[in-house]
């Protein structure tokens, strides 16, 4: 029983589990704002409508920047840019 314990305190703690949403912010600035300004995320025309497709775009954006992210990485942009702008479920 220990051992669930412990491996379930591992794993809800485990970076690929938990995104940072401060790391995101800092991956965001130094990466994102080379092209853009944070206004496309609160435009009336905005095409992003789902969690789905902001880690989509995420993944998308960084590699044409050539930002070559883990995906831990795009985790911590996508719940940066969901919890400041997009506020997804």
């Amino acid at each position: 029983m220990k051992r669930l314990i412990l491996l379930g305190v591992m794993v809800a703690t485990s970076p690929a589990v938990v995104a940072d949403a401060a790391r995101g912010k800092t991956l965001h600035d130094e990466h994102c704002m080379k092209c853009h300004d944070t206004g496309v995320y609160s435009r009336d025309n905005r095409f992003i409508k789902n969690s789905e497709a902001l880690a989509k775009q995420v993944q998308r954006c960084q590699l044409s920047a050539g930002a070559q992210w883990f995906d831990e990485d795009v985790s911590d942009v996508v719940e940066y840019l969901n919890t400041t702008f997009y506020k997804f479920e």
